[in-house]
């Protein structure tokens, strides 16, 4: 069974949109696309990490993960789905599952990433040496630096493996993030490999490569300063196509009202 997660964050719902919208367009098989959404996994008591919301000096919420606080990092999460993405496997019911960032373009099938993977491997990523030069990214976000970085940003899990029956719920809501985002809970060669163009990232990855999923991590292109990144008109265009088919939708359900 194959099964897409998509991160969603409510501050983010138009990269959400332009994720969903261009995974199911390029789609050649039916493979159900779900959102990772936080408050649906409060509610239903899979994510009970201590986390409390603070006031950036420009007046946006902030998540703090109590549990990922140190001496030299106040514990602030980027997205709302930066812990809750480790609760896939239980989200999941068997075979594989891929997960990516909300703030994704997909330009190829997704399907294709399914093809030829080793059962012996717990999880795929690609194995990004990705050292931001910034302390910053997206919308002012602090920008943290750890080993294994934007790894786990594209992850396809192999539902059954044994090693991922570490990943307890418990785990998920104990671990300090750093360790979930470096995959501590499995070896190295449990860890296998994708071409890099299933995490392309802006800004940083080869440009000569031909992305099956762009990732804009610094920042999509409707926020100030990325309007001119690669690959930014396509992310446009497919927000363009999702939110003409939106209204036609809403204007059929008010014409039959």
């Amino acid at each position: 069974m194959k099964q897409i997660f998509i991160g969603f964050d409510p501050r983010e719902a138009a990269a959400f949109a332009v994720a969903r919208n261009s995974a199911r367009a390029n789609l050649t098989q039916q493979i159900p696309i779900r959102g990772i959404v936080l408050e649906d996994l409060q509610a239903c008591e899979l994510y009970t990490r201590p986390t409390r919301v603070t006031i950036n000096s420009d007046g946006r919420k902030q998540l703090i993960d109590q549990l990922s606080i140190r001496s030299d990092y106040d514990g602030r999460i980027s997205t709302q789905h930066a812990i809750a993405r480790f609760l896939v496997p239980h989200l999941a019911t068997r075979g594989w599952a891929l997960f990516m960032d909300g703030d994704v373009l997909v330009r190829g099938n997704l399907a294709r990433i399914f093809d030829g993977l080793d059962p012996s491997m717990a999880v795929y990523c690609v194995k990004h040496n990705h050292v931001p030069d910034s302390s910053t990214k997206m919308d002012g976000q602090l920008q943290t630096r750890y080993p294994y970085k934007n790894w786990s940003s594209v992850m396809l899990w192999n539902i059954g493996h044994p090693s991922n029956n570490k990943l307890t719920i418990e785990a998920v809501n104990t671990l300090p993030g750093r360790d979930l985002h470096r995959f501590a809970w499995l070896r190295h060669d449990e860890i296998g490999e994708l071409d890099v163009k299933w995490n392309w990232i802006v800004g940083h990855s080869d440009p000569r490569i031909i992305p099956e999923i762009v990732h804009f991590t610094d920042g999509v292109p409707d926020m100030p300063g990325y309007e001119n990144v690669p690959y930014a008109d396509e992310w446009r265009d497919e927000l363009a196509r999702w939110a003409g088919n939106y209204s036609a939708v809403k204007a059929r359900a008010r014409a039959y009202a």
